[in-house]
C-alpha cells in the first residue's frame, strides 16, 4: 500500500513538473515573439546597410564631380601648354567622313563625269584633286583620261575652284551634292584636299593650305584660257579663299569673282562663337587660354582684314540658322567689305537664307533659288570682267 502511494506521489510530482515546464496559451505567443525577435546587434546592422549604400553612392558621385571639375580646370592649362591641340581642333583634318570611300574613285559617289588627279605644290607635298566637268560634257567624259579632262578646261565653260571647310574630305556628302548642282549649271568644278586632309600628303597649316590653293588656281589658269575662273570657299575654306584672293589681287591676277559660303570675320571671333566654346566662354582668361594659342600656332584666317585688299566681285551666302558659324559674323564681314574702298568698282552682295528653310551650316546647295542667284551675280561679274 505504501509502495503504491509512493508511486502515485512520484507520478504526481512528475506531472506537476511537466505542467510547470509546458507553456500556457499566453506563454506560447510570448515565446514565439521572443524567438522571432532579432538580437540588438543584428538590428543595428540592418539599419546600417541602407545608410552604407547611400553613403557609398554619395561618395562615388562626389568623386565623379571632383574628377569632372578637375578636368574642366586642367583642360585650359593643357591647351595653353600645347597649342598644337588647338590647331588640331581648328583643322579637324583627322576627322575623315565618310570613312570608307576610295578618293581615287569619285564615280563611287555618283560623280561619273569626274577625274581624280594628284598635284605637287611643294617637295614632299602631294594633294588629291577632283575635276568635275559641266553637264553638257558628261557623255563625252565617260572613260576619258586625265589629259582629256585637262584639255576640257579650255572649253567655253566657266570654272569654279571650290575650297572646302575643316573636317572630312573632298568626298563629303554635302560637298558632292554641291559639285552636282554647279556642274548641272554649266560650271567646271575643281576641288582638292589640302595637305594633311584625305589622301593628300603633308602637315596642315594656314600658310600651306593657302599655297595649295594658289598652286591649283595657277594650274587651272594655265589650262582654262580666257574662261572665267571663280573661287568658292565654305566655312574654314572662306579663310583660305580670302588669303588666296588677296594674294592674287596683290600680284594683279584676281579671279573673276569670289563666293563665300558661311564665312566668319576671323578665326578668333569664330572660335569664341563656336558651340564647342560654350562651356568655357565665361571661364576667367578665356582668350588667354584658348584664343591666344591659336594665334601662337600661326592661324589667323583674317577675312575681315583680307577683304580690304580684294578687288573683285564678292557674293556672301549665309543661313540664319547656321549653328557653327553664327549668321551675325557673315553679316559683319559683309558690312566691312561693302564699305571698303577696294570694292568701290565691284559688286558686293549678301544673300541670307531664312531660318525656316533649315539650311543651317552646309545645306545651302538645296536652295531652289541658288541657280538664279548665281546666274544673276556671276553674269554681272562676267560683264565687268569683259569690260
Amino acid at each position: 500500500m505504501r509502495k503504491r502511494n509512493e508511486s502515485v506521489t512520484v507520478e504526481h510530482e512528475r506531472a506537476a513538473a511537466a505542467a510547470a515546464a509546458a507553456p500556457g496559451p499566453l506563454d506560447k505567443g510570448c515565446s514565439l515573439r521572443r524567438s522571432l525577435r532579432l538580437p540588438a546587434s543584428a538590428a543595428a546592422e540592418g539599419m546600417k546597410r541602407p545608410l552604407g549604400r547611400r553613403y557609398g553612392l554619395w561618395f562615388r558621385l562626389r568623386k565623379l564631380i571632383l574628377w569632372l571639375l578637375g578636368m574642366y580646370i586642367a583642360i585650359p592649362f593643357l591647351v595653353k601648354l600645347c597649342p598644337a591641340i588647338q590647331a588640331k581642333l581648328v583643322f579637324l583634318n583627322f576627322v575623315r567622313v565618310p570613312y570608307f570611300i576610295d578618293l581615287k574613285r569619285p564615280q563611287d559617289q555618283g560623280l561619273n563625269h569626274t577625274c581624280n588627279y594628284y598635284l605637287q605644290p611643294e617637295e614632299d607635298v602631294t594633294i588629291g584633286v577632283w575635276h568635275t566637268v559641266p553637264a553638257a560634257l558628261w557623255k563625252n567624259a565617260r572613260g576619258k583620261d586625265q589629259l582629256w579632262f585637262e584639255e576640257a578646261l579650255g572649253s567655253s565653260h566657266p570654272v569654279i575652284l571650290y575650297l572646302h571647310g575643316n573636317a572630312g574630305t573632298r568626298g563629303g556628302d554635302h560637298r558632292v551634292e554641291l559639285y552636282k548642282v554647279l556642274s548641272s549649271l554649266g560650271y567646271h568644278v575643281v576641288t582638292f584636299d589640302y595637305r594633311g586632309w584625305g589622301d593628300s600628303i603633308g602637315s596642315p597649316s594656314e600658310r600651306g593650305m593657302t599655297y595649295d590653293a594658289l598652286h591649283v588656281f595657277d594650274w587651272i589658269k594655265a589650262r582654262s584660257g580666257d574662261n572665267p575662273v571663280y573661287i568658292w570657299g565654305h566655312s574654314l575654306g572662306t579663310g583660305v579663299a580670302t588669303n588666296l584672293v588677296r594674294r592674287l589681287c596683290e600680284r594683279e591676277t584676281p579671279p573673276d569673282a569670289l563666293i563665300l559660303e558661311s564665312p566668319f570675320t576671323n578665326i578668333r571671333e569664330e572660335a569664341r562663337s563656336h558651340p564647342f566654346s560654350v562651356i568655357y566662354r565665361y571661364f576667367p582668361g578665356f582668350d588667354w587660354f584658348f584664343l591666344d594659342p591659336i594665334t601662337t600656332s600661326g592661324i589667323k584666317f583674317a577675312n575681315d582684314e583680307n577683304v580690304k585688299y580684294i578687288s573683285c566681285s564678292l557674293l556672301i551666302l549665309h543661313a540664319e540658322d547656321d549653328p557653327v558659324v553664327p549668321f551675325h559674323l557673315g553679316k559683319k564681314l559683309y558690312n566691312i567689305a561693302a564699305t571698303s574702298r577696294s570694292f568701290r568698282d565691284y559688286k558686293v552682295q549678301f544673300v541670307p537664307f531664312h531660318t525656316d528653310l533649315g539650311y543651317r551650316h552646309k545645306y545651302i546647295y538645296r536652295s531652289p533659288e541658288l541657280p538664279r542667284i548665281l546666274r544673276e551675280f556671276l553674269g554681272k561679274s562676267e560683264h565687268e570682267h569683259h569690260h
